[in-house]
């Protein structure tokens, strides 16, 4: 008889991003070199493409696998999808200096911003979107409503 189970596996939330990428036994290196992944894990398929792949970063599972139009994958968008991973760490400025450091290039600079959190965002070398943040600071919808009209007259973040 089979055991009763989670329906969610062990180490996953409920929500967890699958990608398709060009080359995901390369995108795994990118994972860890840029975010610190972990338990990168990848099953080959017949033809030596990855068919499913697995890295923790932080606290959550990214799942990718290889492109593979004969599967039904649509084309891949050349250098932007329209998506983006957040990622919440303990210090922003070091995980931005990583992922610069592997790869990555700055699309929205990092910076304070109104909503509390230090923040910014990098394009991966595989053209996928992250926005990076390190949560500062507990605002009021009021506090935060305050700092946007300042931000967006010219006064800046704070």
């Amino acid at each position: 008889m089979a055991k009763a189970t989670n329906p969610v596996p062990p180490n996953f939330h409920t929500l967890s991003p699958h990608l398709i990428v060009k080359d995901a036994a390369k995108y795994g290196d990118f994972l860890v070199k840029a975010f610190g992944a972990t338990d990168v894990s990848a099953n080959l398929g017949p033809t030596g493409k990855v068919m499913h792949a697995q890295a923790r970063i932080g606290d959550s599972m990214l799942m990718f696998a290889d492109h593979m139009p004969e599967f039904g994958h649509p084309p891949i968008a050349g250098g932007f999808w329209p998506m983006i991973l957040h990622v919440y760490v303990p210090d922003v400025d070091a995980v931005w200096a990583k992922a610069l450091a592997a790869g990555c290039t700055v699309k929205f600079p990092i910076d304070d911003q109104f909503w509390g959190d230090r923040y910014g965002q990098v394009q991966d070398p595989f053209g996928f979107t992250w926005s990076l943040a390190t949560h500062k600071e507990e605002l009021t919808s009021e506090e935060i409503q305050a700092r946007q009209a300042k931000a967006f007259s010219g006064g800046g973040a704070a």
